[in-house]
């Protein structure tokens, strides 16, 4: 079926978000089409205005509407310790999980020479420049265990060797409900070495 220019269009830009095939991006755009043009007119502001309107936190790089994110502004969160994770959808999984209290640092990818990300791409001059500038005690690293996120890891335990502050990292395991003989070697590694007591 040969659509008009104008939807073509809207499937070709939907097809290039991450995890959005043609077939996909052509169910949606028809999805749309079907809508009232209301609610299409307040998609398409809300997508005009988030480009306009988010940037980065000049303070941890969280996404914010204004100079500094609502975290960097809370005084009641606990501004010794500082939590480095990945990019900020990892920031929101900690925070959904509401056990966490201290700031942040994100540092918007890890390391990947293959792909030309070396530490000045990751925000990590800032990270170290906060540990000088600020009463920092505590780092906590929160980056996911693969390969890119172990290399940063190591990496980053490394270079804070200079600064007198306490590093820990998130405690790595056998997910709940899963039968421990499926487990991969690394997984189950981690799982003993954070072993705690019953």
């Amino acid at each position: 079926m040969a659509f008009p220019d104008p939807l073509k269009r809207v499937i070709k830009n939907l097809a290039a978000l991450p995890g959005l095939g043609e077939k996909s991006a052509t169910r949606l755009a028809l999805y749309l089409l079907s809508r009232p043009r209301d609610e299409i007119k307040e998609l398409a502001f809300s997508l005009l205005e988030m480009s306009q309107k988010v940037r980065l936190c000049r303070r941890c790089f969280n996404f914010a509407a204004e100079d500094l994110c609502p975290i960097c502004q809370d005084p009641e969160r606990d501004s010794s310790i500082l939590c480095v994770v990945e990019d900020p959808a990892s920031l929101s999984a900690i925070e959904k999980a509401g056990v966490y209290q201290g700031l942040y640092h994100v540092l918007h990818g890890v390391l990947s020479p293959r792909d030309g990300i070396g530490p000045k791409e990751l925000r990590l001059p800032a990270l170290f420049s906060r540990i000088e500038q600020e009463n920092i005690s505590e780092i906590l690293i929160a980056l996911s265990p693969t390969v890119a996120g172990e290399a940063t890891a190591s990496y980053l335990v490394q270079a804070l060797k200079e600064f007198p502050i306490k590093i820990t990292r998130l405690a790595c395991g056998v997910p709940m409900g899963m039968d421990v003989k499926y487990a991969d070697k690394l997984t189950l590694k981690r799982a003993l070495e954070a072993r705690q007591p019953f």
